[in-house]
């Protein structure tokens, strides 16, 4: 479990740890557009796109961010897709002219929370890009030029290393690949219909699946918020109860962590239908373990005490 201050703007993150692929070729667009749930043609130099990548089953296979340039697009995903994302586009590159390269050690990434659009003193492209639900910017520079970039972002910035984000997007509400989004999770599931799926492009690897869920209305589980109602510790993998003695599970902890900014623990977990309303108190506990049996309310998403959090 981490605790960590957490600023809401005016930080820069280190995200050049992350898988970054060049789709290019002339046939790029209309392959994306045939294995991303957003439009590809969205993306451009100036504003990132977030999308999803699909099995036939409606499944996660990743989850990117795109972003455009003059001859290619540049995916960027979490570091643990490195060895099955490039794999799972190039299955479907049949008789199409494109080429998908790996330059995750050539290029770096590094996001910053403002609504003003910052300056370095680095080679680098700077896109629009709402990683953590706020308005931000993604620069981009040659991994040789990283350090000039941190260098001349930390004169105007404060950084916010890895402890510090990850308590961040817990309270922002951002799924993360490995904990919130696996190959068994729908993206609608994870709250990511607004920001990656389109509805009007056309088809895609795992439409069909995203579009009945449309039609129905209906989600068995839903990515929602938690705060602790006592002093016991969350932590990913605790089950959720709707009573202290009931014994069926309703859902599970993916992440969690110590606010400073609410002053208590916080965590992202999948909750059943029924069960997930904001203000719903439950109780969550490590399976076979009664001595780590806590209290916990669900909350809005990003975080929020605003419903009369005890």
């Amino acid at each position: 479990m981490t605790s960590r201050s957490v600023p809401a703007a005016g930080v820069f993150f280190d995200l050049s740890a992350r898988i970054k692929l060049r789709v290019s070729g002339d046939d790029r667009v209309r392959f994306l557009n045939g294995q991303l749930t957003n439009d590809i043609r969205a993306a451009s130099e100036s504003r990132a796109l977030e999308a999803c990548i699909l099995n036939a089953k409606g499944k996660m296979d990743a989850h990117i961010f795109v972003t455009g340039r003059a001859d290619s697009f540049l995916l960027d995903a979490d570091a643990e897709l490195r060895g099955s994302l490039p794999p799972r586009l190039e299955r479907y590159i049949i008789a199409d002219d494109v080429r998908v390269e790996d330059l995750t050690e050539q290029l770096s990434i590094l996001h910053v929370l403002s609504s003003e659009r910052p300056t370095t003193g680095a080679d680098s492209t700077i896109t629009a890009a709402d990683r953590f639900a706020a308005p931000g910017w993604d620069v981009w520079v040659p991994s040789e030029a990283r350090g000039q970039a941190i260098a001349r972002l930390s004169e105007q910035f404060r950084f916010c290393d890895s402890d510090c984000a990850e308590i961040f997007r817990i309270e922002q509400g951002i799924p993360r690949w490995g904990r919130e989004l696996t190959p068994e999770i729908i993206p609608v599931e994870a709250n990511l219909e607004s920001r990656c799926i389109n509805y009007e492009k056309g088809c895609y690897i795992g439409q069909e699946v995203i579009s009945r869920m449309k039609r129905s209305g209906q989600r068995n589980k839903r990515l929602c918020g938690l705060v602790s109602l006592t002093a016991t510790p969350l932590a990913a993998g605790m089950r959720l109860y709707a009573a202290e003695d009931d014994k069926k599970e309703i859902g599970w902890i993916t992440s969690a962590g110590q606010s400073s900014r609410f002053g208590r623990n916080v965590a992202l977990a999948y909750i059943k239908r029924g069960f997930n309303s904001a203000g719903a108190t439950l109780t969550a506990g490590a399976p076979d373990d009664v001595s780590s049996l806590c209290q916990v309310q669900v909350v809005d998403l990003p975080v929020s005490l605003s419903r009369g959090v005890a």
